[in-house]
């Protein structure tokens, strides 16, 4: 299959897998016809067995996945399938529950995607972005976690860190010090493009660049002589109160700044617990980075070492480690803790009953573990208690989440004057039953979006000054906005702004009061295009145009541009000219993309993906989102789908010859 069939995405391979991959070249193309349509496949044509396809494995090895026991190999099932525009192998198993998935994403019969499975959720991806055979990304997915690796050299070892969050960055931290991986490290920290692209002062810049430089010569020679994380360590749980910003204009900055501070990661080692401080996290793009090296990292250390770099500086007091192991991980604390971790990897394996089950008895830890916990860690544990039942709700795993959240958040509501925690259990309720009554067979849609835009106004009227009012209220104007009350959506949009008005978020409310408003006004848009051209709108008047903002993981997106060549290329006389506006995080992500695929006009792209300039100008929240702007260059159109714009071109011609 696919001039190759399933071959390991890896440049270096064992015997034993070049073994297994000659054996898999046998299914080679004639398996499927290029087109890879369920009704050609020829009666005779072969496929792989599903003991060869299970034999494959992830590139990278610290992810758990299906694989059936020996015996029910063989009554597992291979399916050739096609999703939309892609298609390839399926492995199921005897109840039907997907276990791999093998497909060729750009029609070159070729896999280029390789999907692993537990329990029916994909949980990771080796993925060949340049489609010659060998995997430059690797992504873990589901219940495995955020991150999304990649290596350009294409010999399975990870460059960077395309996306991750800051729960994985400690435990890789954890994880460099206890194999002494330098390069595992290295890829954690903030690089100096990246140090450069922050809109920092000078002054708070050459400070970062000091303690980046330093960690990167450092830590070899600390992981050597730390006493703290051994060979036989783990981690075990995050530490850290919560995210903050620093706003554009401190310190002569020129962009708003997202930073942990003070995080640590807690560690097992031989059942006794320790602390290990990973200190200040800045957030860049969709991925978090580390700006020094770990400290506490001394087994007679008593005091961290220093203090936050944004909001302490150094020498600022902080709590004593020896208080927090008798207070927050202590014998009981840690019990509860190491019962919980055992519940979490045994609740990774089960399904049906049994992991309904489970999930109420991870309820039940979890709320004692909060009980148990002191006043710094309780908020961190209500916090975590609240996502992993959110999470539960969503999936359909446990029938009694949604009562124990909102008991929860009624207990919140009752006994704290602070009313953060109360709104952060609340949010997360809402949003996991939302999801839910959305996959529940015979949903009234209509109803439910009518019930959420109700909830969320109950929410931000109750928990106004909350950290995800905020967050409800853009969700409540974009609702607004689809159901066409677009005054409804001004409100919110604006009041966004006025509630928090140097916040990135205000930013985008902002634009998108704009884009409300934009219909018979000229639009501006300058920046600078995937090839480094400056492109400037204006220069397009005299001619339609349609402003197409995408990105290359919206397949409506794709598939939309498919259809406006087709419509660039008929009303040619007509004078219409598209302009992309990508707003992936990674320009080369678009770049690849468009040197695979056709589409001959201006992509402008900048920093910050959905938060970048360009999203936040005109408020885009979704995608696609498009416009289409007269020969004036004003606006027609500021919300249009591309089955509508071959009429509004047609109608507007008829116009001019009027």
């Amino acid at each position: 299959m696919f001039n190759g069939s399933l071959r390991l995405a890896q440049g270096r391979m064992s015997v034993r897998r070049r073994s297994l991959m000659a054996k898999l070249a046998r299914f080679s193309a004639q398996a499927l016809p290029a087109a890879l349509l369920l009704s050609a496949l020829p009666a005779q044509a072969a496929k792989p067995t599903a003991s060869s396809a299970l034999e494959l494995k992830p590139i990278q090895r610290d992810v758990e996945f299906d694989t059936p026991q020996k015996a029910d190999v063989e009554k597992c099932i291979v399916k050739a399938e096609k999703f939309g525009a892609t298609s390839g192998w399926v492995v199921y198993d005897q109840a039907g529950q997907m276990l791999r998935k093998f497909l060729d994403t750009n029609g070159d019969n070729k896999v280029d995607l390789w999907s692993y499975y537990k329990n029916g959720v994909e949980v990771y991806r080796d993925v060949d972005g340049d489609y010659n055979g060998k995997a430059d990304q690797y992504r873990w997915l589901g219940t495995e976690g955020v991150r999304w690796g990649v290596d350009r050299a294409e010999n399975g070892q990870i460059e960077a860190w395309k996306v991750i969050s800051p729960e994985e960055v400690t435990a890789e931290a954890v994880a460099a010090l206890r194999d002494k991986d330098e390069a595992r490290f290295r890829r954690l920290l903030l690089t100096t493009e990246e140090l450069k692209s922050l809109g920092l002062g000078a002054d708070t810049q050459k400070e970062l660049e000091k303690k980046i430089t330093g960690a990167m010569s450092g830590f070899k020679a600390l992981a050597q002589r730390q006493t703290v994380v051994s060979a036989q360590s783990k981690w075990v749980h995050f530490g850290g109160s919560r995210p903050g910003v620093i706003p554009a204009g401190v310190n002569q900055s020129t962009k708003d700044l997202t930073v942990y501070e003070n995080v640590a990661a807690v560690v097992e080692t031989g059942g006794k617990p320790s602390q290990v401080v990973v200190g200040t996290l800045i957030k860049v793009g969709d991925a978090w980075r580390v700006i020094d090296l770990p400290q506490n990292l001394d087994a007679a250390q008593s005091t961290f070492a220093a203090g936050g770099f944004f909001f302490h500086g150094p020498g600022a007091e902080q709590p004593d480690p020896t208080a927090l192991q008798e207070g927050s991980v202590s014998e009981e604390f840690q019990k509860l803790i190491s019962e919980l971790e055992k519940l979490n990897k045994d609740l990774a394996s089960a399904t049906g009953a049994a992991r309904k089950t489970q999930r109420e008895k991870q309820a039940d830890l979890l709320e004692k573990i909060i009980d148990a916990a002191n006043e710094e860690q309780r908020e961190n544990w209500i916090r975590q208690f609240a996502d992993t039942l959110a999470e539960a709700v969503q999936t359909g795993d446990f029938d009694d989440g949604e009562a124990r959240l909102e008991s929860m958040v009624k207990q919140l509501d009752e006994n704290s004057d602070d009313q953060s925690l109360a709104a952060y259990v609340k949010f997360r309720l809402m949003t996991a039953s939302y999801a839910l009554k959305y996959q529940e067979t015979g949903a009234d849609y209509a109803k439910i979006q009518e019930e959420w835009l109700k909830d969320l106004e109950t929410f931000v009227n109750k928990y106004p000054r909350s950290d995800d009012a905020s967050e409800a209220m853009m969700q409540l104007a974009l609702g607004l906005e689809f159901a066409g009350k677009d005054d409804d959506a001004r409100k919110y949009y604006e009041r966004v702004v006025s509630d928090d008005p140097t916040s990135t978020r205000a930013k985008k409310a902002a634009g998108a009061v704009r884009r409300l408003d934009s219909v018979g006004k000229a639009l501006t848009l300058k920046g600078t295009t995937l090839d480094g051209r400056t492109l400037d709108l204006s220069a397009f008047r005299g001619k339609w145009v349609v402003l197409h903002y995408w990105a290359t993981w919206c397949e409506p997106c794709k598939e939309d541009m498919k259809t406006l060549k087709q419509l660039q290329a008929k009303h040619a006389k007509t004078g219409l000219a598209v302009v992309g506006v990508n707003l992936d995080s990674q320009k080369s992500d678009a770049a690849q993309f468009l040197r695979t695929n056709s589409y001959p006009w201006y992509h402008v792209w900048e920093e910050g993906g959905l938060d970048s300039r360009l999203a936040n100008e005109l408020g885009v929240l979704t995608l696609p989102t498009m416009l289409l702007i007269d020969t004036q260059g004003k606006v027609v159109r500021r919300s249009l789908h591309v089955s509508e714009i071959d009429g509004e071109l047609e109608k507007a011609v008829k116009t001019a010859k009027k």
